[in-house]
């Protein structure tokens, strides 16, 4: 492969001439250290505040979800500073880091973490936070934490990893470029969760009548689904007959049922497929729901856009003229967690059945009022579905402008002049 003028090749890859490279452990300012062996404790504002590999999303935040604190008589020795990094050491999780931001208060690190205190005369902490999120590093992980037989790196392991250097000028101006983006994506993220708090709000008042839309008073029924609408669940042609499968016929797995809205699957069976399976085709508009009693889809709700079949882990509920689907979507989607409760009395497995989805009870208002209310949450459903489409497009420009920066294909300080 030919290398452009002004770059070379390294261990890292090519990088512009006037870059360096160096290992984690000569960048430092002190070996690094493992964090204090104690267990989790419930929260309290008294004791310090526990960071643990759970406690660091996937994108390298410190999540509050559920935070808990820490009881020891060492906890001190344990604080993050400003410019500190931690990185999972074992697990599934090895490789995830967090880079330590002092908005998210005091914290104690715990004993699968392994903390990185990098020296910022040489490393930026957060040119390391930047390129610790790119698939060199993710590559690096994968082989160093498999050597063992087991996923795990140590700290030792950890100072091996070779990092390409920028004068540090310019591994600021690279930090500063990356972080202007996290900030444009942490506030689409609150944006995004907060639509969803008020769109709950909103089914919450709107499906059980506590608030009505204008110009709708009327009472409701309550209604059992197979009062008014019948459901069936799909098949899986054998695997074992190849002319069974790629036909026309789009075939919807469990996993589709994540799309929520579905247009289209990837699924293809073929008329005989159909045939000789428990499969049938299924009209738009029906109403999904996730049957499976150990499955993580159990309990989903989708609806389908298109004709399709499904799996037998799937539940579809057909639209007639007596109720409007999208009201019982909404519905049943604002019911997750009771459906996935539902026993389906199969031995204590807690699956759903047919039986059971038609004995669930639905409010059921006029037509007028199913229609309006329908409106208004997949109005909100379509707003949070645009927010998320920009979220995504800024996380797929951020990889491009990581890919460009940390490799100095795009410079942000424009290079020494070279004769």
């Amino acid at each position: 492969m030919e290398i452009k003028r002004g770059y070379k090749q390294t261990e890292v890859g090519v990088i512009p001439e006037d870059w360096g490279t160096e290992l984690l452990e000569k960048c430092l300012l002190c070996p690094p250290m493992y964090g204090i062996n104690a267990p989790a404790v419930p929260y309290s504002d008294r004791l310090p505040l526990y960071i643990r590999i759970t406690d660091i999303t996937e994108s390298g935040q410190f999540s509050s979800k559920d935070k808990v604190s820490v009881r020891s008589d060492y906890s001190e020795n344990y604080y993050l500073n400003e410019g500190d990094l931690v990185f999972a050491r074992t697990g599934a999780s090895v490789g995830k880091s967090y880079l330590y931001n002092p908005k998210d208060g005091k914290l104690v690190f715990a004993g699968f973490l392994i903390r990185i205190r990098p020296n910022p005369e040489i490393l930026m902490p957060s040119f390391l936070a930047a390129y610790i999120q790119t698939e060199n590093y993710r590559r690096w992980v994968r082989v160093m934490s498999m050597r063992s037989g087991q996923p795990g790196i140590n700290g030792n392991e950890y100072g091996l990893l070779m990092l390409p250097l920028p004068p540090l000028p310019e591994q600021r101006a690279i930090a500063a470029a990356l972080s202007d983006v996290d900030g444009l994506l942490e506030g689409l993220e609150r944006l995004i969760a907060k639509k969803r708090d008020l769109k709950q709000a909103t089914m919450q008042q709107l499906l059980t009548a506590q608030t009505r839309l204008l110009g709708f008073s009327d009472m409701w029924e309550n209604k059992r689904i197979g009062e008014f609408t019948d459901c069936t669940a799909g098949g899986t042609p054998s695997t074992k007959v190849a002319s069974y499968w790629g036909g026309p016929i789009p075939w919807m797995s469990s996993g589709d049922l994540n799309m929520k809205r579905v247009y289209a699957v990837d699924g293809r069976i073929t008329e005989s497929g159909l045939v000789n399976s428990s499969s049938k085709l299924i009209p738009k508009h029906c109403v999904l729901i996730g049957l499976a009693g150990q499955g993580k889809t159990r309990g989903t709700v989708a609806m389908n856009f298109v004709e399709l079949c499904t799996n037998q882990s799937i539940a579809a509920i057909f639209p007639n003229q007596s109720f409007i689907s999208d009201y019982l979507y909404h519905n049943l989607d604002a019911r997750y967690e009771e459906l996935r409760d539902l026993s389906a009395g199969d031995g204590g497995r807690g699956g759903l059945n047919l039986k059971t989805i038609k004995s669930i009870q639905i409010p059921l208002p006029s037509l007028a009022e199913q229609t309006a209310i329908a409106a208004v949450l997949s109005d909100m459903d379509a707003e949070l579905a645009a927010l998320e489409q920009r979220r995504d497009k800024t996380r797929a420009l951020k990889q491009a402008m990581m890919q460009e920066l940390l490799t100095g294909k795009t410079r942000l300080i424009r290079p020494p002049s070279t004769k």
